[in-house]
């Protein structure tokens, strides 16, 4: 029977953490939440990563840190303002828990990144290997990677992450309503390749990582992206629902601002680390995916 081990978790309210939270309690493992507000249960510890300052005592024995907290790219329109404050809350988040990570020495630091990384890509296949991006979201993940080394001496992961599908929330919780209603379509031309993976096979792959010896940077998206088009025309499949309301470029630009790059931006990311490992993911294709996820 696997060892219990003592788990932190930062961004545990999100929709990803507080799926992994649940996922490793259910593993019987002791889970703790690392939370920015005064503390209200046993299971809590807190931070405040403005002031680098984490309650390290707390922490004393912890086997594994996930750190998943950030301000959320697509929250809010890319004023100059709210670009600092998705740069910053990485920047200054990733510092505190890697310095705390060196303090503690747990066996693995798990922080979070994202495929925004690579920049646009067009058609062409990237994998962990490839090179960053230029664009602001590239720039973002590339400091943000940084400073998760900060923990030279501890097994570091950084966590390349796609399209996560729930329909709990994300992408897919929103374009749910749409196309039920049969105003879903395509984004922009359609063609630019979307990057995707399950909540359910993220959290899989999460914890896989975390009981394996590998590290860097590590892509979380299936190993099939589709193209835009793709995508809706199998969500439209899955509701049962027409897909023949496109949006246009322009009026995602105008609504989305500076986040609009990112629908309509192109990434086809491979998941060369997990398949090489010999990752099974459990929704390899965006059909059965939605199909699953839409009942």
């Amino acid at each position: 029977m696997p060892r219990v081990k003592k788990i932190a978790v930062t961004g545990a309210s999100g929709l990803i953490g507080s799926a992994l939270v649940a996922q490793l309690k259910s593993d019987g493992h002791e889970v703790q939440k690392i939370v920015r507000r005064p503390v209200r249960t046993s299971d809590e510890v807190s931070w405040n990563p403005i002031k680098g300052e984490i309650d390290l005592q707390a922490l004393a024995g912890v086997d594994a840190i996930f750190h998943l907290a950030g301000a959320g790219v697509g929250d809010k329109r890319w004023t100059a303002a709210y670009r600092s404050e998705i740069l910053n809350s990485r920047l200054l988040g990733t510092t505190t828990i890697a310095t705390a990570c060196e303090q503690l020495q747990p066996d693995v630091f798990i922080s979070a990144s994202a495929i925004g990384y690579y920049g646009e890509t067009g058609d062409r296949s990237v994998s962990e290997a490839d090179r960053g991006g230029t664009d602001f979201l590239s720039i973002v993940c590339r400091e943000w990677e940084a400073v998760a080394d900060l923990a030279p001496s501890i097994r570091t992961i950084k966590l390349r992450t796609g399209l996560v599908l729930d329909p709990t929330g994300g992408a897919l919780g929103r374009m749910i309503p749409l196309f039920k209603f049969g105003l879903g379509g395509k984004l922009g031309s359609g063609k630019q390749w979307w990057s995707w993976i399950t909540l359910h096979d993220q959290i899989r792959a999460m914890i896989f990582l975390m009981n394996s010896k590998i590290e860097g940077a590590v892509n979380l998206t299936s190993p099939n992206p589709v193209t835009n088009q793709e995508f809706t025309a199998a969500l439209a499949m899955a509701l049962k629902r027409p897909a023949i309301f496109p949006a246009p470029a322009f009026a995602l630009r105008a609504v989305l601002g500076g986040f609009s790059t990112e629908v309509l931006g192109s990434k086809k990311v491979i998941p060369k680390v997990l398949v090489d490992n010999k990752f099974k993911f459990d929704y390899p294709h965006v059909a059965s995916a939605l199909t699953t996820l839409v009942e």
